[in-house]
């Protein structure tokens, strides 16, 4: 095991699967003691066992963080688990029906930018003060259709150009406070969502690897590797970057 980490706590949001679970074990991998979180409690425990049998100290909450107090209770579990907190990645989201412009639903809209700006912004609120005693780092989970346009979902490509926006805002407000904050976009992962994608759809696969470059979908575990190193010592000097972790797709 790399201890580099040893010690740190790390908070993952959306921890219970795909992106999200990959990166809690890249973190215990390095020594770090982890809370994951997620709204679904079978998967959360799940999760937690698996990670737990793999030899890691981990705790689970379950948490809507679209929601204020959720979020809020969420970050207050992790300091009474653990008594501090070095590392966040946030990283859990849900949201609506995508489609057309004049189609969608304002429920569906809300649905979106709750489940992926404001459960970011939610998130930092209550994790940055308690990093701002001993310093820590912050990693937002956007997208590449938060660096381009994404006509299947502009609901979605909006929502994730937000958490650009707030992630490099926020970076600037606490970069001379101890508390570096960055953001990963990924590509096409391997994810169990898109799984499910594939399956339901036999052009689909075909149909993002046109757009990666690489010639494969990204493994969980790569955007994981990225997210760790933004968290880590290495990364001392990156303040407020959008980190495309996505087989070459914005290079076309």
């Amino acid at each position: 095991m790399n201890d580099s980490m040893k010690g740190k706590v790390a908070l993952v949001t959306g921890g219970s699967s795909g992106i999200g679970l990959a990166t809690a074990q890249a973190f215990i991998s390095r020594g770090a003691r982890v809370v994951i979180a997620s709204r679904d409690q079978e998967r959360g425990l799940a999760a937690l066992q698996a990670l737990r049998l793999a030899g890691g100290e981990v705790e689970w909450v379950q948490a809507d963080v679209s929601n204020a107090k959720a979020a809020e209770t969420m970050v207050a579990e992790t300091l009474r688990r653990y008594g501090s907190l070095d590392y966040a990645f946030n990283n859990g989201g849900s949201g609506g029906y995508g489609g057309w412009i004049t189609d969608i639903q304002e429920a569906d809209w809300d649905a979106t930018i709750d489940g992926y700006l404001k459960s970011v912004w939610l998130c930092m609120k209550y994790e940055i003060p308690a990093m701002l005693e001993r310093g820590g780092a912050i990693v937002n989970n956007s997208s590449v259709d938060g660096q381009r346009a994404f006509p299947d979902d502009p609901v979605y490509s909006a929502a994730k150009h937000g958490v650009l926006g707030l992630t490099k805002s926020a970076a600037l407000q606490y970069a001379g406070r101890g508390v570096r904050i960055n953001a990963v976009c990924p590509g096409w992962i391997g994810t169990p969502l898109v799984e499910e994608i594939i399956q339901n759809d036999p052009q689909a696969e075909a149909k993002m690897l046109r757009h990666q470059p690489v010639g494969r979908l990204g493994k969980a575990e790569e955007v994981a590797e990225a997210v760790v190193w933004l968290c880590s010592d290495a990364a001392s000097l990156v303040i407020g970057a959008e980190l495309a972790v996505d087989g070459g797709y914005l290079v076309i």
